[in-house]
């Protein structure tokens, strides 16, 4: 059953980009921000009047709850733009067939078999127009934190020492799922930073990651031909 608490209400913004949860948001709104992207999140904007191209991001609190209510956003907002970011977790072919068959019922006969690796976007007649986006880069399994992965520095010096101690953690004493393993990389490699624990989306606007990485860049291309920003 859908709850309509999490549905879209505000009629007037066409941009939506819909993720899975609250740390997604942030890594987003820090992005945006980066790129001068202008967003709002929760209501939030710096802008007195909605500039053209602004972006809604939507956090779907879940996985389960953005596609409950995928169709439901899609009827509601027909005139929109919709980005969908979702973790490919373990099996990227089994996501993809999820959400393709989410929209193909709908209209949507033009979502390929498998994704592209610069990011999916589908225009159908009458329908909004549709992106797709599967963590980390649309080719391999994984999710958010193998993308932020991409974004540490490749001179990095503690990286290697990163995985090197994980590793050993993993042949000592595994505390966690391996199917988390970039989640313990990343959070690991934080802790080490000037300000220990700071936030993924931080760690953007600190510089600890490079904004301006090859998967990074690829990803707000993706942002910009979704929402036609190239010509806002």
């Amino acid at each position: 059953m859908v709850d309509e608490k999490s549905l879209i209400r505000e009629s007037e913004l066409q941009n939506y980009l819909l993720v899975e949860g609250s740390d997604d948001a942030h890594i987003f709104k820090c992005l945006l921000d980066y790129f001068q992207i202008p967003f709002e999140f929760r209501g939030q904007s710096r802008y007195n009047q909605p500039p053209k191209g602004l972006i809604k991001i939507v956090d779907k609190e879940g996985i389960d709850a953005l596609l409950d209510t995928l169709e439901v956003e899609l009827i509601a907002n027909r005139e929109g733009r919709f980005g969908i970011v979702l973790d490919a977790d373990t099996n990227l072919e089994a996501r993809w067939q999820s959400v393709r068959n989410r929209l193909i019922p709908f209209g949507y006969s033009a979502v390929p078999s498998t994704p592209f690796p610069q990011g999916t976007i589908v225009v159908e007649n009458e329908r909004p127009v549709v992106g797709i986006w599967l963590m980390p880069d649309n080719k391999v399994p994984g999710m958010m934190e193998d993308f932020i992965s991409f974004l540490v520095p490749p001179d990095d010096l503690l990286w290697p020492l990163t995985v090197d101690v994980l590793t050993r953690v993993i042949e000592t004493d595994c505390r966690f799922p391996l199917v988390h393993k970039s989640k313990a990389l990343i959070h690991t490699w934080l802790a080490w930073q000037r300000k220990p624990g700071t936030p993924t989306g931080r760690a953007i606007t600190s510089h600890y990651l490079d904004a301006n990485a090859p998967h990074a860049q690829l990803l707000m291309t993706w942002i910009r031909q979704l929402f036609n920003l190239e010509s806002a």
